[in-house]
């Protein structure tokens, strides 16, 4: 039986609802038509006949319900991108999904958004980010916890309904990268989520620089500010 001892690692646990909300409202609007064809934040290339969207800190993968508050037209889109970066809105949405929400003619509309399957940081999938090496089924893990404020830049690598899988990953970064490894703990339709985010560093350029470096094993990979 293996046991994997988590010593030197301080698992930072956040409990707030804050921006990771189950709903979020505000304004939408739709990719112009000269981004069809662009790679998006994920890697995914943008289809405009595909029902995706730009979110500023949502998983990619995650699946949220999007409803015009303007005429009660809804539709489930899938996070793929980042953005809009234009104070006030929330998402950008395909003209696909636009549309089904009847509002190209006038460009931005009022919305509701509600996350409905939570993400992992991949584009198109929302299965669990798989460790280097397996673990054995009754592992025990010994881990020195602390609450923290964190503030700067970090990099999301993946997030998780299982809190095993959390732990596995956690233990498997601090080894890989000398950093520090926190988890936030998200509440997505009534399902606890942890996200795992690396670093807390002052300025984003520490931040990218780490995110280029784990590119390869984590694609999805984005940076996010505390």
């Amino acid at each position: 039986m293996n046991k994997i001892i988590l010593q030197s690692i301080i698992l930072l646990l956040i409990v707030t609802f804050s921006a990771q909300a189950q709903k979020q409202t505000g304004i939408a609007s739709y990719y112009a038509d000269k981004f069809d064809g662009k790679s998006t934040a994920s890697g995914e290339k943008y289809n405009h006949k595909k029902l995706t969207a730009a979110h500023k800190f949502l998983p990619f993968g995650t699946m949220v319900k999007v409803t015009n508050l303007a005429n009660g037209k809804f539709v489930e889109v899938r996070i793929n991108d980042r953005g809009p970066f234009v104070e006030g809105r929330v998402i950008d949405l395909s003209r696909e999904a636009a549309e089904k929400l009847k509002f190209t003619s006038q460009g931005l509309t009022e919305v509701e958004i509600e996350v409905t399957d939570a993400g992992d940081g991949k584009s198109g999938s929302n299965r669990v980010l798989e460790v280097d090496h397996p673990v054995d089924i009754r592992s025990f893990f010994a881990v020195d916890v602390e609450k923290e404020n964190p503030k700067g830049w970090g990099v999301q690598v993946g997030s998780f309904e299982g809190f095993d899988n959390m732990l596995r990953l956690a233990e498997n970064l601090e080894k890989s990268y000398s950093t520090k490894v926190l988890v936030e703990v998200r509440d997505l339709q009534d399902k606890k989520a942890y996200a795992i985010i690396l670093g807390q560093y002052k300025n984003r350029k520490k931040a990218d620089n780490l995110k280029e470096k784990i590119a390869d094993r984590f694609p999805g990979a984005f940076v996010v500010k505390y």
